[in-house]
């Protein structure tokens, strides 16, 4: 018997659809030979800190949880201990029970590290010995299913994949478990009642938007000049902008005109004045296709043209991908399609053209013999730009959220299968009583994939000022008609919103100084992944470290003191970059895991050090206060006097691992009763 286990139960139906469904079982299906169970993603988790810590450690009498006690960390399991998540127990042990009676296993986890390990990690949980293959497909129409099953390979060839996924989870866990508790209960010293939570990719995450508000509040608008002129040739007319050079007096260090009156005396000097051509360039351009989506490149544009935030946009390509199986695997960094899947695009088109009745037009125009540089096998990574599949699926089941990024995959799509955008660009320098001027035209020679977007080549005719300019030469006389000057002020960096945060990930390199870093980044894939990085933003607000304001991110009072009380090495986005780097080269090469974790340790035991000899004061933390002389009884850590709407109180200052509290009585703790948490 071949027993396929799935990441998740919409996975295991469209499997055991392809293959036939005989019967239908709790927690599987029956498909001939072969059953299909699934997991609800990860069925095991690791342990918390607490299966590693001493029984005589003292315990909060609310939670039953050990209290967080500076003097237990670090915490290093010498064997790490994974356990079954507790809602998922039954499902887990009827895939143990299932495993007893295969006799061939399939590794049918999503195509990534995650997908990869929590399947393996199961069958390490049941000791498996029996032989297991692994089924990888980047989407769930019926022809992908197809292929996949019929190109099963050893699951040794993913291993390394697990083992990757295995690492940045212990990883996570040493730093996140460790210098969260380590910078709380430092900060709780001092009053703060915050939950100061550290993680590798979260907090360089933060450190991004606390740079950026803090770049915009010490912003200063300066007010600088631009000139511009009508020029004419034989009757024609065409605009040129002033461009000084190096000499020109009134400018500042950015080469900006800052003098009114020296800006009215240039209007003055050229209104009415001959010109002459210096130079005359015309180039023949092409504007190559847009490559298909990425999900951070979904996420910018759903979340800069439609508000929607990153977890909102994973939500509903999730959900195009699992649930109604129209589009491929969603969480790709790569915008690149292999090859091999060109010869799909006829029967793509044809089946767009049916769900997408309103398209029809555009679809009719497109060339599925037109091959544009999207298809790139040496581009392409583990996986590909987000495509419609050949699912003949329907769109009326979609929420308005699911049709508008649905008709944006598709609309990428067919621009593929369009000619190139090709243009006249024009060039002219202009020379009018030694002051140099600049002319530039585009004139339009095919519009080609364009035509599938035509708002946004309106938008690009009117930013880029598009003109027709006149055919010259080097030495044609021209005439300024007249000129104009034009106030302007310069602008502050704009905020982050959801989709450019997320962006600034990707591409963490254009935020760091230093060359050889910068170099690094920029070969690699910034900080977090396609998968992790929309979840990251959604726990930052969670802990109230940003805010959305509008379309926009913005970081808090409680944000902005944090990233001030960390060291620079946890919240440096270089130290995030160089872990995924290695997390890359385990999925190559396994070995790597020990000497990785090795390190890791390390690191996590000399930055605990370093917190225990800091001294963090929070603003913006709930309710802080000072440190009074009394002691909690429950953990002997220091009580704070609070105020609440029926009189003051105590809490302790170990808040969140201890919550005990005493009531008021003549401005100490009455330790005998305890005080209810309605006032906390």
């Amino acid at each position: 018997m071949r027993l396929f286990i799935a990441e998740k139960p919409s996975v295991a139906r469209a499997i055991a659809d392809e293959l036939g469904v005989t019967a239908k079982e709790e927690g599987y299906i029956i498909c001939g030979q072969d059953k299909i169970t699934w997991c609800f993603g990860h069925l095991l988790e690791l342990a918390e800190p607490d299966r590693y810590l001493s029984e005589d450690i003292p315990k909060s009498s609310k939670t039953g949880k050990k209290l967080w006690r500076a003097e237990d960390l670090p915490i290093i399991p010498e064997q790490w201990i994974i356990e079954p998540k507790a809602d998922t127990k039954k499902q887990l042990n009827l895939i143990g029970a299932l495993l007893k009676e295969a006799t061939l296993i399939i590794n049918a986890g999503d195509a990534d590290r995650e997908g990869q390990l929590l399947i393996d990690e199961v069958l390490r949980y049941f000791n498996n010995q029996k032989p297991v293959q692994r089924f990888w497909v980047a989407a769930h129409d019926a022809i992908s299913l197809q292929r996949g099953l019929a190109s099963l390979k050893d699951n040794q060839v993913y291993f390394g994949l697990g083992q990757a996924a295995l690492a940045r989870s212990q990883a996570d866990w040493l730093i996140g478990m460790n210098l969260s508790r380590a910078y709380t209960l430092n900060a709780s010293k001092n009053g703060a009642r915050a939950l100061v939570t550290v993680g590798r990719v979260q907090t360089p995450t933060l450190k991004l938007v606390v740079d950026r508000d803090r770049q915009i509040t010490a912003f200063q608008s300066k007010p600088f000049y631009t000139i511009q002129a009508v020029f004419s040739d034989q009757g024609q007319t065409f605009l040129a902008e002033f461009k000084p050079n190096a000499s020109q007096p009134g400018l500042d260090e950015d080469n900006r005109l800052i003098d009114l009156s020296i800006a009215n005396s240039l209007v003055e000097r050229v209104s009415n004045r001959p010109g002459t051509v210096t130079s005359y360039q015309n180039e023949f351009q092409v504007k190559q296709h847009p490559r298909a989506y990425s999900l951070s490149d979904l996420t910018l544009e759903g979340s800069n043209r439609y508000g929607y935030s990153a977890a909102e946009v994973l939500e509903v390509v999730q959900a195009l991908y699992e649930t109604h199986k129209l589009t491929t695997y969603p969480r790709t960094d790569c915008g690149y399609l292999p090859e091999s899947q060109f010869n799909d695009a006829s029967t793509i088109l044809d089946i767009l053209g049916r769900v997408n009745p309103e398209l029809l037009p555009l679809i009719e125009k497109a060339n599925p013999s037109v091959k544009s540089k999207t298809w790139n096998d040496k581009k392409v990574t583990v996986h590909f730009g987000i495509i419609p599949t050949m699912h003949p699926g329907s769109t009326e089941g979609l929420t308005p959220r699911e049709k508008t990024l649905y008709k944006l995959i598709v609309k990428r799509y067919i621009a593929q299968f369009y000619p190139l955008h090709e243009f006249e660009s024009t060039l002219i320098n202009i020379e009018v009583d030694f002051l140099h001027f600049i002319a530039k035209g585009k004139t339009i020679v095919q519009n080609g994939w364009l035509d599938v977007y035509p708002r946004i080549s309106e938008e690009s005719e009117l930013e880029e000022e598009v003109q027709r300019l006149p055919l010259l030469s080097e030495g044609s006389p021209v005439q300024c008609m007249k000129a104009s000057r034009t106030d302007t002020k310069t602008k502050p960096p704009a905020r982050f919103t959801e989709g450019t945060l997320i962006r600034a990930m990707e591409n963490i390199h254009q935020f760091i100084a230093d060359n050889e870093h910068k170099k690094m980044l920029r070969d690699g894939d910034g900080i977090g992944t396609p998968a992790t990085r929309g979840s990251i933003l959604k726990e930052l607000k969670n802990r109230g470290f940003i805010e959305p304001q509008g379309k926009n991110i913005v970081s808090t009072a409680l944000g902005q003191s944090i990233v001030d009380s960390l060291p620079e090495m946890v919240k440096s986005p270089i130290l995030t970059a160089m872990f995924e780097r290695i997390l890359k080269t385990i999925e190559q090469e396994s070995a790597h895991f020990t000497s990785f974790m090795e390190k890791q340790t390390a690191f996590v035991k000399e930055q605990v050090h370093l917190a225990n000899q800091q001294v963090i004061r929070l603003q913006g933390a709930k309710n802080g206060a000072e440190l009074s002389l009394f002691e909690c009884h429950c953990c002997h850590q220091k009580l704070i006097k609070r105020k609440g709407k029926n009189g003051y109180w105590w809490a302790c200052s170990a808040y969140p691992t201890c919550k005990q509290t005493y009531s008021d009585l003549k401005g100490k703790p009455q330790y005998t009763l305890k005080k209810e948490t309605t006032h906390a």
